[in-house]
């Protein structure tokens, strides 16, 4: 993400344009609302006038004892609705601005979740999961409360100020020239503490996304923070992100927690002014009475006040226009290129007749970047039912094989067929259902057993689902779960990490897929249930093509061809016992892992 200190007056006008046009939709409801705060404004206007009425009543029969109690009540009842009505009319527009903003922003925490199922994989290899996290909660919240505030204030505000000025030069315009003396002092403090507060709200929302990075990294790696005894470097990064943020916040709300005593300073003083300039004009004549001064001393109050919240409306849409440059620039992220016009070239409609299971790689070149090519130029042919296995030290390019195979990443040059039809013509989603996978990094989902082993797939059977459970090793686990298979997944901490490998094989059992890849699937497992589940893979993988990433040479012995990978190129090909023979490579490989028996 861009940081946030770093945008400029072009792209903050960018982000305004982006959010101008996404509040479109709620035009017609934000004019209701600014009509309810022009009326109410009206009303605020209108009461100091009746305050003064009521005050000279008061003043001019108090020292005769003759006070008109029944017109001293009439005009307390017309402030009492006036004060009340106006209390609300900002209840009404501010529960139609709330709704608003709740509407928006569920619009786009939607669009940000369809977002990112069109976002290529490449996007997660550059961001961080907590940065975009930190997008979805804080930066949306932030763009809803702060346009809340900031219409609803600007409206009220320039509505207010404009009454309060035409009711002050009516009632008297020396008192009013008299208070209009503090503006230009008002207008100084808030640019000045303006620009000193709002770079810090903006680097408040990129710290905020790093930190919410670090407790997400420190979470899930929590095993391996307290294997390798990091506690303490990773609390230490910790702690410089979480400083950096209490240290843009601080400033910002230091900063920002000086307007409010100098407003009030400046407020007194103006208090001060009216007051002298009332008693001097009384003692001139009969220009101004109690009731006057008494009007005035509320008009300041309601001056100054839409100075201030005008300062603060611009707070809020600086801090909108920084949390939706992020939001903005994650919806603008390169998406993967629509397929809707492509139709299916090799599924039928019971998903796996017409597939022969041809697999060819033709001249592959690819990299994750321009300047790391991973594959240089990777050739094979894999005839209809072979099981595939594909070895090589770390960092040969067996998983990046896999990825382009299931079009997680886009071929740079070279073309991979499936029964000869490149896998370019077919929709995604075509690919994806003619491959069942099983990873090495498992992930169960909130959910019944049922559900976590089915997945997305309809149709299957209790019988059949037992049947798939026996052959993946894991019915014995599932029946003594409380519940059986309708027992909910709550905490993915509570199964071992071998029980949730069977799991992931059960659900590519279930799946059912033409073709099958297999990424380290027996990773996470012992050597008693890494041979019950070679077993169940053997009977899974019979008349299906298989692909099969391996470390465990073991594993993959009875594989009916071997791609031995060195820097993303094919160096070794054949079976078990012909790699054995020749004693290249795969050989040494071998070996070293056997060394010992």
């Amino acid at each position: 993400m861009m940081p946030a200190e770093t945008m400029s007056k072009e792209e903050r006008s960018k982000n305004y344009k982006h959010l101008l046009k996404a509040m479109s939709p709620y035009y017609g409801q934000i004019a209701l609302s600014a009509v309810f705060i022009v009326v109410s404004t009206v009303l605020a206007v209108l009461a100091p006038q009746w305050l003064s009425k009521l005050t000279d009543e008061i003043m001019d029969h108090a020292a005769t004892q003759s006070i008109d109690l029944k017109r001293i009540m009439n005009i307390a009842i017309v402030l009492i609705v006036f004060y009340a009505s106006n209390a609300i009319l900002n209840y009404l527009s501010n529960f139609i601005m709330t709704t608003i903003t709740q509407k928006y922003t569920k619009k786009v925490r939607g669009q940000i979740s369809r977002k990112i199922n069109r976002i290529p994989l490449k996007y997660y290899d550059s961001h961080q999961y907590g940065d975009t996290l930190s997008v979805i909660t804080n930066d949306v919240d932030t763009v809803g409360s702060s346009i809340q505030q900031a219409a609803s204030m600007f409206i009220s505000s320039i509505c207010l100020l404009t009454g309060v000025l035409i009711a002050m030069f009516v009632t008297c315009w020396q008192m009013a020239l008299t208070t209009l003396l503090i503006v230009p002092l008002m207008m100084i403090m808030l640019v000045i503490l303006t620009k000193f507060a709002m770079p810090q709200f903006r680097k408040r929302q990129q710290y905020l996304g790093e930190l919410e990075g670090k407790v997400e990294e420190n979470f899930t790696g929590q095993t391996v923070i307290k294997a390798f005894d990091a506690g303490e470097r990773k609390g230490a990064e910790f702690e410089t992100a979480n400083k950096n943020m209490k240290g843009a916040m601080f400033k910002a709300q230091a900063i920002s927690g000086v307007m409010q005593p100098l407003m009030s300073f400046v407020s007194y003083f103006a208090y001060a002014a009216v007051c002298v300039v009332g008693g001097l004009l009384m003692n001139a004549g009969d220009i101004v009475t109690y009731g006057t001064i008494t009007a005035f001393l509320v008009y300041v109050n309601l001056f100054q006040s839409p100075m201030s919240q005008m300062a603060q409306a611009m707070n809020s849409l600086q801090m909108a226009a920084a949390s939706a440059g992020r939001v903005y620039e994650f919806l603008g992220e390169e998406e993967l290129y629509d397929e809707s016009g492509k139709t299916r070239k090799l599924l039928g409609a019971d998903g796996r007749e017409h597939i022969r299971g041809e697999v060819e790689f033709k001249n592959v070149h690819f990299g994750y970047t321009p300047e790391k090519i991973i594959i240089p130029d990777f050739s094979a042919k894999v005839k209809p039912g072979m099981k595939v296995a594909i070895v090589g030290p770390t960092g040969a390019g067996k998983t990046t094989i896999v990825n382009l195979l299931m079009r997680f990443y886009e071929v740079s040059g070279g073309d991979i067929t499936i029964d000869g039809v490149s896998i370019k013509d077919m929709p995604r989603e075509e690919v994806h259902d003619i491959f069942g996978m099983v990873l090495q990094d498992t992930w169960m989902f909130e959910g019944t057993m049922r559900e976590n082993i089915l997945f997305s797939k309809t149709g299957v059977s209790d019988e059949r689902l037992k049947e798939i459970c026996k052959e993946a090793g894991i019915w014995h686990y599932v029946r003594t779960l409380p519940g059986g298979l309708d027992y909910v997944l709550e905490n993915e901490a509570s199964v071992s990490g071998g029980q949730k490998q069977l799991i992931t094989i059960a659900r590519a059992m279930a799946e059912n897929a033409p073709l099958l890849i297999l990424d380290e699937a027996t990773s996470n497992v012992d050597t008693r249930t890494e041979e019950l589940i070679q077993k169940s893979m053997d009977k899974l993988a019979e008349g299906r093509t298989s692909f099969v990433i391996a470390h465990r040479l073991s594993t993959i012995k009875n594989a009916d061809l071997i791609l031995v990978m060195k820097d993303g190129n094919i160096i070794e090909q054949g079976t078990h016992d012909e790699l054995i023979e020749r004693n290249g490579f795969y050989a040494g490989l071998y070996n070293s892992q056997f060394a010992g028996e």
